[in-house]
């Protein structure tokens, strides 16, 4: 027997899908004429800017009030700038700066690109307070490790996205900074009193909701205080009692994707994470990036059945389709926003986070060694590096763990050697790597990742771009003289 038409369709109203390729295939079309409340776009639907506003048009002939959402973080995590990283510093870059309305105008510049090319929802900004150096999944995406700093920065982030007609979306509640694990991967554990939270990880949270944002993402952690052994995507303590009374939000909550490993194993596949999610208090729920008819059709079914068999009230879940509804609404109206987006801002903000510990001289056709690095879930792999802007000057690509300083300083001769890399303090044989050739040769290190308090011993230069997009990248080759 098939589902109620209707509560099929309240159920369609509370998910966020995905789909393949650029073009929405037919099913991606009619699921929102269905009642689907939309997707989310990763690279994989972007191509190029004709490409990609053709099919939020396709998406919204189907929906005009459809929801389209994308994680576009401008610096390290980037869809629209996939083929070549993104034009923008990033948050890490943006927090070292300091400058609070230069944030809001880079963030109102990425919110019109957005906009022009027909998308309504930003999962952005990322407003985790970065305290663990080791974060496996944050890093350069917090504005940095001060809860003060980091809450003027998110709040400026959402005005300046939703002043350019976009929905932001702050994640990832209650704070996903301290964690040491990858929620893509497994449940992170934050085990820390609620006073420490209400410190260090909540002040960003408080400060996005005075500041109106239209959505908050949920986190798939655990935080022992506030979930027991629940992750926070499962936690009415967190969704409701916390965020909701205590800090007055009455926008949107939208799930991290429900296919990553924190919420599915946790609930024992996506569909009953859906439920779950929905019965703790999330009204909107992010499927996930590898989705088709079937799976929608797979989570829409359990929640129809939980409301038949009582783990769901409906009112809860009109509850959500309502709030869902009122976003969407939201977005609609914003649709042709008159603010237009300046690149060259982004460029230009890179250049003031560069920091230099160290001397920049003698740097004549230096051997660029790049030291690779493998990519999280959320970044995906775009390119980074110094590669793309150097001028005649030869690059060389390593695995640290695989490469001999003596071949590196064989084939560098007289020239001195700048070394490029990502989170070098924890890359597997980066820091023996770096110590063992400034010991016998002239060593500057680049580092694009999170700046560690690591600092190697005997280079003659440590630069810091808080970032590795295409505008970090580009401020650090200036700043080294290896551009044009």
């Amino acid at each position: 027997m098939g589902l109620d038409p209707g509560l099929r369709r309240l159920a369609l109203g509370t998910l966020l899908a995905a789909y393949p390729g650029p073009v929405p295939p037919d099913w991606a079309v009619d699921l929102l004429a269905e009642g689907l409340a939309g997707h989310t776009l990763f690279g994989t639907n972007v191509h190029d800017p004709a490409q990609l506003a053709a099919s939020t048009a396709a998406l919204r002939a189907g929906r005009p009030d459809v929801l389209i959402a994308i994680d576009e973080e401008g610096g390290d995590v980037t869809r629209l700038a996939h083929a070549t990283g993104s034009p923008y510093p990033g948050n890490a870059a943006l927090g070292a700066i300091g400058d609070v309305a230069l944030t809001r105008r880079v963030y109102q510049s990425i919110g019109a690109e957005l906009a022009a090319l027909g998308i309504t929802v930003n999962l952005a900004p990322t407003v985790d307070v970065n305290t663990a150096d080791d974060n496996p999944v944050i890093g350069t995406r917090s504005f940095g490790a001060d809860p003060v700093r980091v809450a003027a920065h998110s709040a400026a982030a959402v005005t300046g996205l939703q002043a350019a007609g976009v929905a932001a979306c702050a994640k990832h509640f209650p704070g996903h900074g301290a964690t040491v694990t990858d929620s893509h991967h497994e449940l992170p554990t934050v085990d820390a009193p609620l006073t420490l939270l209400r410190q260090r990880d909540l002040p960003p949270f408080a400060a996005v909701v005075a500041a109106g944002a239209r959505a908050v993402m949920t986190a798939h952690i655990r935080v022992p205080a506030l979930t027991g052994s629940d992750p926070a995507t499962f936690s009415r303590a967190v969704l409701v009692d916390l965020l909701r009374a205590e800090y007055g939000f009455t926008g949107v909550v939208i799930t991290d994707a429900l296919e990553m490993k924190g919420a599915a194993v946790a609930a024992g596949g996506v569909g009953p994470a859906a439920v779950r999610a929905l019965a703790a208090g999330a009204d909107l729920l992010c499927i996930g990036a590898k989705v088709d008819a079937e799976l929608v059709e797979l989570v829409a079914a359990e929640i129809v059945d939980a409301l038949s068999d009582g783990r769901l009230a409906t009112a809860r879940v009109e509850e959500a389709a309502g709030r869902t509804a009122e976003l969407a609404a939201w977005t609609r109206a914003a649709i042709g926003s008159t603010t237009t987006d300046d690149t060259d801002l982004g460029y230009a903000a890179a250049r003031r986070a560069v920091r230099v510990d160290g001397v920049l001289t003698g740097l004549d056709q230096p051997l660029v060694v790049h030291l690779h690095t493998e990519s999280t879930i959320a970044e995906g792999r775009v390119p980074w590096g110094l590669g793309p802007h150097l001028d005649g000057v030869q690059e060389l690509r390593v695995i640290a763990t695989e490469a001999d300083p003596s071949s590196l300083r064989g084939l560098a001769g007289d020239r001195p050697i700048v070394l490029v890399g990502r989170h070098l303090h924890r890359l597997p044989g980066g820091p023996e790597l770096i110590n063992g050739l400034a010991a016998q040769h002239a060593v500057t290190v680049v580092e694009m990742g999170w700046p560690a308090q690591w600092r190697p011993t005997g280079v003659r230069a440590f630069v810091t771009t808080y970032g590795a997009s295409h505008a970090n990248g580009r401020a650090a080759a200036e700043a080294l003289g290896l551009t044009r």
